[in-house]
Order: structure tokens, then sequence, then C-alpha cells
């Protein structure tokens, strides 16, 4: 399981798989084992016999050793597209189960009948959520024509009153990212795609950024809230992730070519669209590739729902009725 959210993440496998009768085994990121061994004892304290849910703090070499155990039967996994190739493939070799929950470049699609004011404040939450480091982040704005222009003045507005800080104060917006390798890999794909023509509306550049107040922190792994726009088709940032407050600004003419540009990633995460528009409505639910379509609200992970990617951004799906079954064995019985 991956550290961004590392007790929801956690839960949301482990209480319907162990609601279905199975116990479970956790291999955490390598720089959460206090929150790994804290879930263990919180599902002890819920009353769950001793062993029905372990941790491992075990690096990820000896991932494969666990599965080739004739005692586990399946794994799920969320993370990078590589560790989920990984898992599969070890799993595969043992032709056992896996759910994959993966990597995200999720559309977030403003037609011209969308409530403009409420699309761009949520445009603004769903980007930014932990501090952009989101698989279900909203990360390309596909934008029609007609409404581009005050759409992006009122994004960068409120890009521009972001407060970067200290992540446990109530008047931080943005904290740092989690590692400074996560800073360089996204400051690399920022430089990549201006290289390749991209405009940066605001932010983009590490050496102008407005530090916080706070000496301890100008250390820290800060990014600024960052905009790109002009991103030509053979433009790196199309097919690629961008795990960090980077916003890809789009525009397009009609819902025909929004669908389009939405389904051209390798990606099949979620999805966000607004429109008043109903036959837009029934089009953009139909016709998006993911997981999940959220019409006019941002794309979130409810215990009530199932969810999960499809093309890279994995299969199965957590969460839900459809979350218990997938750790279940469907058997048929027919007694005459």
């Amino acid at each position: 399981m991956p550290w961004n959210f590392p007790f929801w993440q956690v839960f949301r496998f482990a209480a319907p798989a162990l609601m279905a009768g199975n116990v479970g085994v956790l291999k955490h990121a390598s720089n959460v084992p206090q929150s790994a061994l804290a879930i263990e004892e919180i599902l002890l304290r819920a009353g769950f016999p001793e062993g029905a849910f372990q941790t491992l703090l075990i690096g990820a070499d000896q991932v494969a050793q666990i599965i080739n155990d004739q005692r586990v039967r399946a794994a799920t996994l969320t993370g990078s597209e590589a560790a989920g190739a990984s898992l599969a493939s070890a799993a595969g070799k043992q032709i056992k189960k896996t759910v994959l929950e993966l990597g995200g470049s999720d559309p977030f699609v403003v037609m011209a009948s969308a409530d403009l004011e409420g699309a761009v404040s949520t445009a603004v939450t769903a980007r930014m959520i932990n501090n952009g480091q989101s698989c279900i982040a909203a990360k390309r704005f596909i934008v029609q024509e007609s409404i581009a222009d005050e759409f992006t003045e009122r994004l960068i507005h409120k890009y521009a009153a972001l407060k970067l800080g200290d992540p446990m104060q109530p008047e931080t917006d943005i904290g740092p990212l989690a590692t400074r390798s996560i800073l360089e890999e996204l400051d690399a794909q920022v430089k990549a795609c201006v290289a390749a023509g991209a405009e940066v509306l605001i932010g983009g550049d590490l050496s102008n950024l407005p530090t916080p107040s706070n000496p301890a922190l100008q250390q820290g792994n800060f990014y600024p809230p960052t905009i790109l726009s002009r991103l030509s088709a053979d433009n790196p940032a199309r097919q690629e992730e961008f795990f960090g407050p980077v916003a890809l600004l789009f525009r397009v003419p009609d819902l025909e070519a929004a669908i389009q540009l939405a389904n051209e990633t390798c990606f099949g995460l979620g999805a966000s669209a607004w429109t008043q528009d109903p036959a837009e409505i029934e089009r953009l639910t139909a016709e998006i590739e993911a997981g999940s379509v959220f019409i006019n609200s941002m794309v979130k992970s409810d215990p009530r729902l199932p969810f999960g990617g499809i093309k890279r951004s994995g299969y199965g799906r957590e969460l839900g009725a459809e979350g218990i079954h997938e750790f279940v064995n469907i058997k048929t019985i027919w007694v005459k």
C-alpha cells in the first residue's frame, strides 16, 4: 500500500476483505512503518482475532517470496504502474488473483453550460488534494472554447492566492511534496513540457518559489502551484501523470473533442465533468473511459461505491459490494 494516504488506502482493502472472512497481511510503503503497525493495533482493538491482520515490515525484494507462499491466495496493490506490473507478474506465475489500483491522469471537463464558479473552485480543490499527490486528483482540465478565457482567468486568480507553508497549520493550502525525488521528477517533467512548447500560465519555476515564512520550512520540497497550456499533440504531458500541484489546461471546440481528449491518455481511473445539459451528461457518462465519472462534483472514493480503474490505471474494484466480492470465490452447488 502507498504512503500518500497511509491509513485510508489500507482500510479500503482491509475492511471488505476481512468482512468477507479473509485474513490479510500488509506490506506497507517503507516510509510509513508506524502507520502500518498502528493499523494492525487498531484492527485488534476493533475485535478481530490475533493474526487476522498482520503487518510485515519487509522490503520490496521480499514480496515475491510472500506471493509464492501457498497460504496466500490473492493480492492487491495501490501504487505505481511499475509496482503493479511487478506484483501482477509475480502473482500471475502462481496463478493468483490480483486487484490493482494504479496511476491516473484524470480529466476535468467543463462545458459551456456549467456552473463556472463551482467548476473553478472545485478544480482547485480537486487538483491540490494532498498537495497534488493523489491518483484521483484532477490533472487535465478540458474546457470548452467559449468559456475557456474566463475559466482560465479565474483559475489563475485562485492559484495565485494559494499559500505554501507548514501543512499542520490551518491557513496553509499547499505543503511540501513527500520526498526530494518526487520534487525533482515533477520539476523535470514541467521543464520537458516547456521545452516541447508548453506555455506556463503561473508557477513552473523553482527559482521564483515564494518561500514559507517559517525558516525551518525554507528547505522543504515545495513546488509552486503551476498551470501549463498550449500542450501540442506530441507534448510529453499528454501521456504522463503529474504527481504534484501541476494542472494541464486544454481548450476544445465542442463535446466531441472533449470526450476524445479525455480518452486520449493511457490511464482510466476517474473523471469529473461539468455541465447542465442532460444530453451532454448522458454522453459524458457513457463515453468517457474511466472507472468512475462524477458529474458536477470532484472524483472521490466512498465506502458505499465500487472504486477502481481501467486501462493502465489497473483492474478490479475496492469498496462497495463489488469490493467484498473481489476476494471471495463463487461456488456453484447443485443438489438433486
